[in-house]
């Protein structure tokens, strides 16, 4: 009986151990999504400023072909 209780002490202390290093890595990769998203959220703005601003003088909607085509 002691023998089983011993068993059970050590599985639990594994898991216990198991859990705590998931948790550190769910809070490091949920810390890299937010920097992530932050990160597009702030590309897609200099995007949407940079489109708004116009493409040195082609029309809307146009793309200007390089001098070489």
């Amino acid at each position: 009986m002691e023998e089983k209780l011993i068993e059970l002490e050590t599985k639990f202390s594994y898991q216990e151990d198991l859990l705590l290093d998931l948790n550190a890595i769910v809070t490091r990769q949920q810390r890299q999504l937010d920097e992530l998203i932050s990160e597009i959220s702030e590309i897609k703005v200099q995007l949407q400023d940079s489109l708004e601003r116009g493409s040195g003088g082609a029309q809307e909607g146009q793309i200007e072909m390089p001098p070489h085509y």
